[in-house]
């Protein structure tokens, strides 16, 4: 599962840009040998390529493409799902990651449609980036309520091209080229959520999307377990699955069950209840709002994507409730504190979103007071534990009882846990299983449960990003074919312009901080005149180092009239690799730190 409330309002960059970032990536292989081979391939085959989702959570993407030189549907191309991935700690001032497309901009002709599974930023994320590139014609196929997010978050990009939208349904059955696709209901945290059932020349395969299993609720969508069942007995050849829980052991929780505790403490909070989750669980904000009501309670919505998406749910009936439960931030204090509800974003703890600033003292109208209970319904993603442990400390500090999914059962996941993941097996019966949605390790421990649980582990194929799988009937074999699939980064308006090798330089930077030296170099002479200026930032106060600082003039001056000397006319850029190198190797010995030195030398 992904962060779902990300303030982004970056607008799509030129085509010309845009496909210079994709011009390079991939591992062995590339187009062009790839082309050649098919040319000496006369039987039909089947290509599925994923471009992000398998060695990461986010950035899911794949498209499958059939090939036979002696059809009128040879290159076909159907793509499923379009998603970001977050940045690593390791990326500073990286907004989010985007898939490749290199590979299909080519043959972006052949492209069918694109499937959307549900509206979470990790499968629609990359849309308005791609989908230019790729042609704005090619049909759009999702829930009425998948679409309508992804039309929502069109107005946040410079360019508000109009996409090729069609809705579908779980009884929705369309032709796209030589792929017929059947649609099913599963069980997420965000409605609207659809597997597809992909029937091609080479055998039926099915793509779970996102999914859990929740048998006492339908709060969150049901997963048709008959209609699966059914598709278990038509022989399909491959099940594409769900891996973001594989590590975690038993059944997912119920809505039914958290809607229990959640009653229990919007019945007894004695002051002012303040609850964090994720603006995309529209079931919960739902539950939450009638229980609000029954409780005769205000409810204050606070965040502009949770407001967008309980507006958009409740237009389009997913979401119901009276309009006179919900008041303005400014009304509530009208009312008593034990009658007021705040639903707010922020719960992973982001920089920008109501729970840090109401902490940081930055919103207009929420501080924390005594009486004051926030309760997190929504667990952690991975790699947000310090900053959620942060803001759980301020909430403290400023008086708050905080309650989360570790205390009481307050937050249900959206993906299938092992348990639930034996039992779609034995539903669907796939001659292959191939793990999706998660980082390597976790796509491992899925094949691992799958092979216990009785599933021939020769039939389980684990790709990497990028890495081909080719499906002939009856048989998938992974390739050591490879599609271009590294990271395409978005840093404000650049797309793709952000490398590796800037990428270490804001590493280096954030790590050890900059060195700056400034010399006026006597051009004539080569000696250096008056004494040289030092800028350091993130390295060492400058007031405290004043020995290191007389020891690095020294040597600079050294290096600079004593090579300048030697060289006749003088070669200026050797100069001052020269003194980068000196000067950061004096440095390290000094501090065994390596700043990023910057040698600026001017000529008079």
């Amino acid at each position: 599962m992904l962060k779902n409330n990300p303030q982004i309002t970056r607008p799509y960059t030129s085509t010309r840009k845009f496909r210079t970032a994709f011009a390079a990536g991939g591992k062995s292989g590339s187009v062009k040998t790839e082309k050649a081979e098919r040319m000496e391939r006369t039987e039909p085959y089947l290509d599925i390529v994923p471009l992000g989702g398998m060695e990461e959570v986010g950035r899911n993407m794949m498209y499958f493409e059939y090939i036979d030189r002696h059809s009128p549907h040879n290159g076909d191309i159907l793509i499923v799902d379009m998603g970001i991935q977050f940045p690593e700690e390791n990326m500073p001032g990286i907004d989010y990651i985007i898939p490749n497309i290199a590979s299909l901009l080519e043959k972006r002709k052949k492209i069918q449609g694109i499937v959307i599974t549900h509206a979470h930023l990790d499968h629609i994320g990359a849309i308005p980036h791609l989908a230019p590139q790729l042609g704005t014609s090619i049909p759009i196929f999702g829930a009425d309520i998948t679409l309508a997010i992804i039309k929502k978050r069109q107005e946040d990009f410079q360019e508000q091209l109009k996409l090729n939208l069609h809705a579908v349904n779980n009884e929705s059955k369309i032709d796209l080229g030589v792929f017929k696709l059947e649609f099913f209901s599963v069980s997420h945290n965000i409605p609207g959520a659809l597997g597809v059932v992909i029937n091609t020349p080479v055998g039926a395969m099915i793509h779970i999307g996102d999914f859990k299993i929740d048998l006492k609720s339908d709060i969150a969508g049901i997963t048709d377990l008959e209609r699966l069942k059914e598709f278990g007995e038509k022989n399909i050849l491959a099940l594409f699955s769900d891996s973001t829980n594989a590590k975690e052991a038993g059944s997912q929780f119920s809505e039914q069950d958290i809607k229990i505790e959640i009653e229990e403490i919007i019945k007894k909070a004695p002051g002012r209840l303040i609850i964090g989750t994720f603006s995309s669980l529209l079931g919960r904000l739902n539950q939450i709002i009638q229980l609000a009501e029954k409780y005769e309670k205000k409810v204050v919505i606070e965040g502009r994507s949770m407001k967008n998406y309980i507006a958009i749910g409740r237009e389009l009936g997913y979401v119901k409730y009276n309009s006179k439960a919900i008041i303005p931030v400014e009304e509530m204090f009208n009312y008593p504190p034990e009658k007021i509800v705040v639903l707010a974003t922020g719960a992973q703890g982001e920089e920008r979103a109501v729970l840090m600033r109401i902490v940081n003292r930055e919103h207009k109208f929420l501080r924390i007071q005594p009486n004051d209970t926030v309760v997190f319904s929504s667990s952690v993603i991975p790699g947000n534990e310090r900053t959620v442990q942060s803001l759980t400390d301020k909430l403290y500090r400023d008086g708050a009882e905080v309650v989360n999914y570790k205390m009481l059962d307050v937050h249900a996941g959206g993906h299938a846990k092992q348990e639930d993941l034996k039992m779609l097996l034995d539903l669907i019966k796939p001659k292959y299983l191939i793990p999706i949605e998660g980082n390597h390790s976790f796509l491992k421990i899925h094949a691992k449960i799958a092979a216990l649980h009785g599933f021939n582990p020769k039939n389980i194929i684990i790709p990497d990003n990028g890495q081909i799988i080719e499906a002939r009937p009856e048989k998938l074999e992974l390739t050591k074919r490879y599609a271009p699939a590294n990271y395409i980064m978005v840093d404000g308006l650049g797309v793709g312009d952000v490398q590796e090798v800037v990428l270490r330089d804001r590493q280096m930077l954030a790590a050890d901080g900059i060195f700056v030296i400034i010399a006026v170099v006597d051009s004539q002479t080569g000696k250096i005149k008056g004494s040289p200026d030092i800028i350091s930032r993130g390295f060492v106060y400058l007031r405290e180092s004043k020995e290191l600082l007389k020891n690095t003039r020294i040597l600079l001056r050294k290096t600079i009239e004593e090579t300048t000397a030697e060289m006749h006319p003088v070669n200026w850029t050797y100069v001052k690799d020269l003194v980068k190198e000196r000067i950061g190797k004096f440095l390290f010995k000094k501090t065994e730190r390596r700043p990023m030195v910057l040698p600026v030398i001017i000529e008079v």
